[in-house]
């Protein structure tokens, strides 16, 4: 059975990316994943990187150990799934904070002469379901720095077969049908996940 594991990042449990998220889990399920899903917010996520965890980030042989938990659910899924919304052209702090302590060298990449070599070759699959205030033209006036995040970093570090980046753009106009036709869309893409 395959295994994803779903990071969700949203504080406000009646929102559209909490239901989009809810969408995600269940589809998964329909179709056979096993799901680890992991509510950042629900589960007291620290997001603050110490001192001592950026000093010591490079020595691969302690990084890891502040986060293990949330590392060996990484190591242990087929795929990454991340469920937010984006605030300010940006990730919300709670995730930034997985990206910066969970995301590291000798979990996801490791650095050979200068070089990022991706590690983290059990993820065949990732995706992100997300939701912006903003239209998609002032997105992409901004450089959209969410969707290149995950479109190349994530990708360059994880290097999956198959990825998926669902937005739903405009939320500060979006109609109660805009929001059936976005969750309807998070349904379709992860039932062809």
């Amino acid at each position: 059975m395959p295994r994803a594991f779903v990071v969700f990042a949203h504080p406000v449990p009646e929102s559209l990316n909490a239901a989009a998220h809810e969408v995600v889990v269940a589809t998964l399920k329909g179709r056979g994943w096993e799901v680890d899903d992991c509510d950042l917010y629900a589960e007291g996520f620290d997001p603050v990187l110490t001192t001592e965890e950026r000093r010591n980030y490079h020595d691969t042989a302690i990084n890891a150990k502040p986060v293990q938990p949330y590392v060996d659910r990484l190591r242990a899924a087929d795929a990454l799934i991340f469920c937010n919304p984006v605030w300010n052209f940006g990730y919300p702090a709670i995730l930034k904070g997985f990206f910066d302590r969970v995301m590291l060298p000798g979990v996801v990449f490791h650095l050979a002469d200068g070089k990022l070599v991706p590690c983290l070759d059990n993820i065949k699959k990732a995706a992100a379901v997300t939701t912006y205030g903003s239209t998609p033209l002032r997105a992409f006036l901004a450089g959209d720095p969410p969707k290149k995040l995950f479109k190349r970093a994530v990708w360059g570090t994880v290097r999956p077969e198959k990825m998926r980046y669902i937005a739903q753009y405009d939320m500060n106009n979006i109609t109660p049908e805009g929001c059936r036709a976005f969750l309807a869309r998070v349904r379709e893409e992860m039932e062809a996940f």
